[in-house]
């Protein structure tokens, strides 16, 4: 079954988190077990090159798909995401279903979309036919902002949209919060979160979520969510080394 398959099947999946350009991390964490790993184009430390040495570290692996955050809905973004090889793109700050449209056919090849043809490193993974290659690639929408919860449903009934993914820092900002976590909005947080569990299940698309541990990714799973994505590798080295500083200071 491929990666599309499982996200489209709605199977329980868990991913890492990738914010630093070191693609023999990125290799060393795909093969721990992990669905998928994702690198963060949007606010991570990467370039459009490490993209692709990370891509290609994770795909030498073979345990794990390759996922891109990129900048924006975009279709050059998009399309230089996918050429890497990744499986799908998780695309930020979706906030109409204009924009959903765009993302989801910036993902396909004509007659379904408008992704220009040229897979010269995705030809190896992926397709390499158009068609192929279309059902192939997964295309999720961030939800995050109040704009994005005003148009919800709209969003949901986009053609070629394959799953939601929650960001809850902006997510929390989006309904009044002062800072991401704000425990004053929790109760909107919850539901909003509520409304975008109900909307993707009547659509049949995916929902994920970004965690901040294994215990936080177990709950949402728990609560309805499909795609679970823990933390990211530059919090748990620091996290990882200042133990080991108290460890020795101890």
């Amino acid at each position: 079954m491929t990666f599309a398959e499982r996200v489209r099947g709605r199977e329980k999946l868990v991913g890492y988190w990738i914010v630093t350009d070191n693609a023999p991390a990125a290799e060393r964490i795909a093969g721990i077990g992990y669905d998928y790993v994702a690198l963060d184009g949007q606010h991570g430390l990467l370039d459009t090159r490490a993209w692709l040495a990370a891509i290609t570290a994770i795909d030498a692996v073979g345990a794990s798909a390759g996922l891109i955050r990129v900048p924006a809905a975009d279709p050059m973004w998009i399309g230089k995401a996918l050429d890497t090889g990744a499986r799908g793109v998780i695309v930020p700050l979706v906030n109409t279903a204009e924009e959903a449209s765009i993302a989801a056919r910036a993902c396909r090849y004509p007659p379904d979309g408008i992704r220009s043809f040229g897979p010269f490193r995705s030809s190896l993974r992926i397709g390499p036919e158009p068609a192929d290659a279309n059902r192939e690639i997964v295309c999720l929408a961030m939800i995050e902002t109040a704009e994005s919860l005003r148009n919800l449903d709209e969003i949901c009934a986009t053609p070629g949209l394959d799953g939601l993914y929650v960001g809850p820092a902006d997510l929390t900002l989006g309904v009044g919060g002062r800072f991401p976590g704000d425990p004053a909005v929790r109760p909107a947080f919850d539901e909003a979160v509520d409304r975008i569990l109900v909307a993707a299940e009547k659509n049949g698309l995916a929902c994920a979520m970004h965690c901040q541990s294994g215990e936080d990714a177990a709950r949402w799973l728990e609560r309805g969510f499909t795609i679970t994505t823990i933390s990211n590798d530059l919090a748990h080295l620091e996290q990882a080394a200042t133990a080991h500083l108290k460890a020795a200071h101890s």
